[in-house]
């Protein structure tokens, strides 16, 4: 599809396919993915419950979705990578490194903003 065409209904029905399809791809092949989607179940209905007005839901919520979106975005890369460069290259495994430490450093962010929100209620 040519991207100077208009986006209408049709165009944002279809995109949300794809989306959905890559959901369902990352569930399928993706053990992290899967693993990080149940501690989701887990801990989305506790930032609702134990967040303090919207802002605070949102951000204990939202750094769980930041999580699912870098390890989709993860594993898109090492799809790729993969495909590229089925052999070893310092340049592949530099490309899936770095993909790792964006997952990495987003569980960092969910862990310190849970911190430091909910800490300073029990601390």
């Amino acid at each position: 599809m040519p991207s100077n065409e208009p986006r209408g209904p049709r165009q944002i029905y279809k995109a949300f396919l794809w989306s959905m399809s890559g959901l369902r791809l990352s569930w399928r092949f993706e053990a992290s993915f899967r693993l990080e989607v149940y501690l989701f179940m887990i801990f989305f209905p506790l930032g609702l419950w134990l967040g303090h007005g919207a802002i605070e839901k949102a951000l204990l919520c939202g750094s769980l979705f930041l999580v699912l979106s870098a390890e989709v975005m993860n594993s898109a890369i090492e799809a790729v990578v993969d495909k590229a460069s089925p052999e070893f290259n310092e340049l592949a495994g530099r490309a899936k490194d770095m993909g790792s430490a964006a997952v990495f450093l987003l569980m960092l962010n969910f862990m310190l903003t849970w911190v430091l929100i909910l800490g300073q209620r029990w601390l």
